[in-house]
C-alpha cells in the first residue's frame, strides 16, 4: 500500500486472516491490556505517581527525576540504589539517596495500584482466553508490563515459557531454548526485577500475591530489588534502559530478527514507540497483521494511513483486521471498573 490518499474503510475478520496467513509471532501493545482492563489506559505512571492521593511524589523526589532528565521509575531507583551503595563504601551517609529510593518506590507502587485490575476481579475463564490465544503462538512480544500475561501464564504454565527457570526465577541467556511459546516482556514487567550484578529475575509471588508483594517496601532485601520494566520516556530513553539489561537486550534482539509473519495487536507505534518501528523495520516480516478498532471509517482510513507510512519500503506485506474479531479484542473479556 503506497497510495496513503486512497485508502479504503474495509477490515478483515481475524479468524479469515489467519486461515489464509502463516503468523508465527504475535506483538501485544497497551490495547490488548485495555481490552480486558481499561483503567490500563491512563497517560502516564509518572503523572499519575505525581498527582495520586496517597503519598505523591514529593518536590525532593521529582528534583531527582529532573535531575536525571528521565520519567523513568527503573533509571531513577537503579541510579538511587547506587549512588546509595557508592556512599556506603566511602563512609559517607546513604541515608538521604535510600529514603529517597524507598519514596519513590512506594509512590510507583501506589499509582500501579491505582489503575491495576485486582486480581480477584480476573476471572479463570479470561485467563483461559489469553492463555489459548497466546499459545498460538511461537513468540509472543509484549510491550505491556501490567500482570495480566504473567497471569495468564501462571494459570497453564504447560504451554507458554517466560525463559525464567529455577528455584529464583533467573534470565540465562545461554538457556533460551524451549518448545513452547515464548513469551518476551519488550519493556520489562511489574513481576520483574534488576538484580545488583544487573541481571533479570522473576519475583516468586504467587497470583493473588503478586501485587500485594509488589508493595512490600521495607525491607533492606528491596534495594537490590529495583523494578525491571520500561515506563515512559522517549524512544531514546526506552532503549538506553533496554540495553543496559541483558534480558530485555535479548527480547528486543528478537523482536528485530523476527523475519516471519507478525500480528501486531492494540499497539499504536506511535513517536515514543520509535525504537520498536525501527527494529520491525530492520526484522522486515513477511506479512504484518494490523489491528484496527472500528471507531469509525475516518478511524480506520487514518490508522492504514499511519501504518503504511511507517513500513513503506520495506517488503512487509500489511493486512489489517477488526480487533474485535480477534479473540484478545473479545468485548466479553473486558471486565468493569470499579468506582
Amino acid at each position: 500500500m503506497t497510495d496513503f490518499q486512497d485508502v479504503d474503510a474495509q477490515l478483515e475478520d481475524w479468524n479469515a486472516l489467519r486461515a489464509s496467513a502463516s503468523i508465527s509471532g504475535l506483538l501485544l501493545g497497551n490495547g490488548a491490556s485495555r481490552a480486558v482492563w481499561d483503567d490500563f489506559g491512563y497517560d502516564s505512571l509518572f503523572e499519575n505517581a505525581r498527582t495520586v492521593e496517597d503519598k505523591p511524589l514529593s518536590p525532593s523526589e521529582l528534583s531527582v527525576f529532573d535531575a536525571l532528565q528521565t520519567r523513568s521509575f527503573e533509571q531513577v531507583l537503579g541510579a538511587l540504589k547506587t549512588t546509595s551503595r557508592v556512599n556506603k563504601a566511602l563512609a559517607v551517609s546513604s541515608a538521604a539517596p535510600r529514603n529517597r529510593y524507598y519514596a519513590i518506590k512506594e509512590a510507583l507502587i501506589n499509582a500501579v495500584h491505582a489503575v491495576h485490575i485486582p486480581w480477584r476481579l480476573v476471572a479463570p475463564a479470561t485467563l483461559d482466553t489469553l492463555n489459548q490465544e497466546l499459545s498460538r503462538y511461537r513468540t509472543v512480544f509484549t510491550t505491556n508490563y501490567d500482570l495480566l500475561n504473567h497471569w495468564a501464564i501462571q494459570h497453564r504454565p504447560d504451554t507458554l515459557d517466560d525463559l525464567f527457570h529455577g528455584t529464583e526465577p533467573g534470565f540465562d541467556l545461554g538457556a533460551t531454548a524451549t518448545d513452547k511459546t515464548r513469551v518476551l516482556y519488550l519493556h520489562g514487567g511489574l513481576h520483574l526485577v534488576r538484580n545488583q550484578d544487573g541481571t533479570a529475575r522473576r519475583m516468586t509471588s504467587t497470583e493473588g500475591t503478586l501485587l500485594g508483594n509488589f508493595a512490600i517496601n521495607n525491607t533492606i532485601k528491596t534495594l537490590d530489588d529495583v523494578p525491571l520494566f520500561v515506563n515512559e520516556g522517549t524512544s531514546a530513553d526506552k532503549l538506553r534502559t533496554i540495553r543496559s539489561s541483558d534480558y530485555l537486550s535479548f527480547c528486543f534482539d528478537q523482536l528485530m530478527g523476527h523475519h516471519e509473519g507478525l500480528c501486531l495487536f492494540g499497539h499504536g507505534l506511535n513517536e515514543q514507540d520509535n525504537h520498536v518501528i525501527q527494529a520491525l523495520r530492520q526484522a522486515k516480516p513477511a506479512l504484518l497483521a494490523i489491528s484496527i478498532y472500528p471507531r469509525s471509517k475516518a478511524f480506520i482510513q487514518h490508522q492504514k494511513r499511519h501504518y503504511a507510512k511507517l513500513f513503506e519500503g520495506t517488503g512487509s506485506q500489511l493486512r489489517f483486521f477488526d480487533s474485535k474479531s480477534h479473540a484478545l479484542g473479545n468485548p466479553k473479556l473486558a471486565v468493569p471498573v470499579e468506582v
